[in-house]
């Protein structure tokens, strides 16, 4: 009876494991398809976050305060670190007054 015992336990946590390396496998990568290289009023943005590593294109993706989501160059670009920089600069602002001010709208507190 004992190796009949071993055989399911084995067989048991084989499939456990086989089953988590395949749902780990298709964890999906929201990425960019293309980007628009085209200069944008920092105003409209009060998010943005780096695309992920696993993408084929490098991006930033940047978001408004409707909640869209706008892929644009690296952080390289000029008008990117400048909307980069406003996006944090409004962050601190929202931040002290408890996101009540109006040119906080659309922002979600950290």
């Amino acid at each position: 009876m004992a190796p009949f015992g071993d055989a399911k336990l084995f067989f048991g946590i084989f499939f456990i494991v086989c089953c988590l390396t395949v749902t780990m496998a298709e964890v999906a990568v929201d990425c960019c398809l293309s980007v628009k290289n085209r200069e944008l009023d920092k105003r409209l943005f009060v998010d943005y976050r780096e695309q992920a590593k696993g993408c084929t294109i490098d991006a930033t993706i940047l978001v408004t305060r409707l909640g869209k989501q706008l892929c644009v160059p690296t952080k390289e670009e000029k008008w990117v670190q400048v909307v980069m920089k406003h996006v944090d600069h409004l962050k601190k602002i929202c931040k002290k007054l408890n996101y009540k001010s109006k040119r906080c709208t659309g922002m979600k507190p950290e």
